[in-house]
């Protein structure tokens, strides 16, 4: 008999050569970008891209418009 896990991946948000975690899980994209634009005030016009799924991850990619 074979067993199926199920689990969720982490959200990761690449800046640059930063990568950020996620502030917030619950938060939509938008919201992230909301949050995270206190820190990186680039990130309020950056183009997002994403997301890329690894084994672990979804990555989300910000870079300058």
């Amino acid at each position: 008999m074979s067993t199926l896990t199920v689990a969720a991946l982490k959200r990761e948000f690449v800046y640059g050569n930063q990568v950020i975690d996620d502030p917030n899980p619950a938060l939509s994209i938008d919201q992230v970008r909301d949050a995270l634009t206190a820190a990186y005030p680039e990130i309020a016009t950056a183009a997002l891209a994403g997301p890329e799924v690894t084994a672990t991850t979804m990555r989300y990619t910000f870079s300058r418009a």
